[in-house]
């Protein structure tokens, strides 16, 4: 971005093959959705995208001391949206767990005790937005911890790196150790002062968070819901339908609700804004539920291989007769990988053992405009067009020597699309843009490396 020195337009201009979508390939075809510019111009202005078309054609309006960014061979797309994270859990990744409440109990609920500490919150932020720039994520809807100072430090780096981020402090009142544990009314009061504090300061936006339905009292819920009708345009983030075991305890603990789903619609919790992460064992009722209410499902392939928590069928999840917004989220930590590149590949395998073949278009969309519309941000994210904001990701296909020799045999953009989904990871992402500032380099990561002593 080429800063104006008296306050004035800032303005950025970036070249490379322009690959974005228009629409959810679905529902409406891969080949209907794609737009391909191969020698493409992106123009920018305070943060926002003001052309985007053939370098040819858009060449002139570049404005005077503007340098064009050029990336040959390389694709610009829009940055990746998470739809589901824990930054609390960055530093227990690859933490062994037989089963999903085996592993909150062994790692999770032991690690998210250690944020109550201001300064350790703050230096986990700083690593977790680190990796997410890395990966060419802009935008995430991530957990936070019980404890209030864990929100300011998460609000606090995403403020400092103008990133349009969500995020919210869990809600956890019984099921789980004291030291972790709020009240339905604690965790109430928190939560709107977080709210009023940070949700549209900057590009910030406040997540109303449960864990999920047995680590909240149906006081703690009810308050949730109370909270969320008193400030609509808020998100609601929570889990659903996990794991067989968790879904037991579900009917345990309210056994006067029809299912795991109903437990959050009776108490005013589904709707547009609420993002559901999972979601592997919903049954077709509880699909058409969440189709009829706006209700989002963050699917998050590599946390569910990893416990052995079952296979998210797309396929049902988008079926034209009732289909429900759905993202990718990599559900650090028990996901593997920040990298929703890698996670792509992940949720093509699960759909291949599902018998439906997800096309490398497909996947894309769960990872870009897909994700933004799951989290009700398509009209400022997820896609490369006119109006939206630059938020970019740049994506080098000869990345490592065995994608560049698939590369160069790939016989189409979809194919070049799905070498990237395939055996892509961090190292293919070339740059990530933020508001149209350069936010990672990777090789100017890789020159600082050379040079230090």
């Amino acid at each position: 971005m080429q800063a104006d020195p008296t306050g004035g337009t800032t303005a950025a201009a970036i070249r490379g093959h322009v690959v974005t979508l228009t629409g959810d390939p679905f529902l409406e075809g891969s080949e209907n959705v794609l737009v391909d510019e191969p020698d493409g111009l992106v123009l920018i202005e305070d943060g926002l995208i003001t052309g985007v078309g053939p370098y040819p054609a858009l060449r002139d309006r570049v404005p005077d001391g503007v340098e064009v960014a050029h990336h040959p061979g390389s694709l610009i797309t829009a940055g990746f949206v998470d739809t589901h994270v824990h930054y609390v859990q960055t530093e227990i990744v690859a933490a062994f767990g037989a089963q999903l409440i085996d592993w909150l109990n062994t790692y999770t609920f032991v690690e998210e005790q250690r944020f109550a500490d201001p300064a350790h919150a703050a230096a986990v932020a700083t690593s977790f937005f680190d990796q997410l720039v890395l990966n060419g994520t802009t935008t995430a809807l991530t957990f936070c911890a019980t404890y209030p100072a864990s929100v300011e430090a998460f609000f606090a780096e995403a403020t400092r790196r103008n990133m349009r981020m969500i995020g919210g402090k869990v809600l956890m009142d019984r099921n789980a150790p004291d030291g972790l544990l709020d009240t339905a009314e604690q965790g109430a009061r928190d939560s709107e002062e977080l709210l009023r504090r940070w949700d549209g300061t900057g590009r910030n936006h406040y997540a109303i968070t449960p864990r999920f339905a047995p680590t909240s009292t149906p006081e703690q819920l009810a308050a949730a819901g109370e909270l969320w009708k008193s400030h609509p345009d808020a998100f609601v983030h929570t889990h659903v339908s996990e794991n067989r075991g968790e879904i037991s305890w579900v009917r345990s603990l309210f056994p006067e609700r029809d299912g795991y789903l109903d437990v959050y619609d009776h108490y005013g919790l589904l709707g547009r804004r609420a993002v559901l992460a999972h979601g592997v064992h919903l049954t077709g009722q509880e699909r058409r539920r969440c189709h009829d209410t706006g209700t989002a499902i963050a699917h998050c392939p590599t946390s569910n291989l990893f416990l052995g928590s079952g296979l998210f069928h797309v396929r049902q999840a988008k079926d034209p007769h009732h289909p429900v917004h759905v993202g990718l989220g990599t559900d650090i930590g028990a996901g593997t990988s920040f990298s929703l590149l890698n996670t792509m590949g992940e949720a093509y395998k699960v759909a291949e053992l599902n018998s439906y073949p997800l096309d490398a278009v497909k996947a894309f969309h769960l990872a870009t405009l897909g994700g933004a519309e799951a989290l009700d941000l398509a009209g400022h994210i997820g896609s490369v067009a006119v109006g939206k904001e630059a938020d970019l990701v740049v994506l080098d296909p000869r990345a490592t020597a065995l994608m560049a020799e698939r590369s160069a045999r790939a016989g189409s953009v979809q194919e070049l699309m799905f070498v990237l989904a395939v055996l892509g990871d961090d190292r293919a992402v070339e740059a990530t843009y933020v508001a149209g500032e350069l936010a990672h380099s990777r090789d100017r990561t890789r020159e600082i490396e050379r040079t230090q002593p």
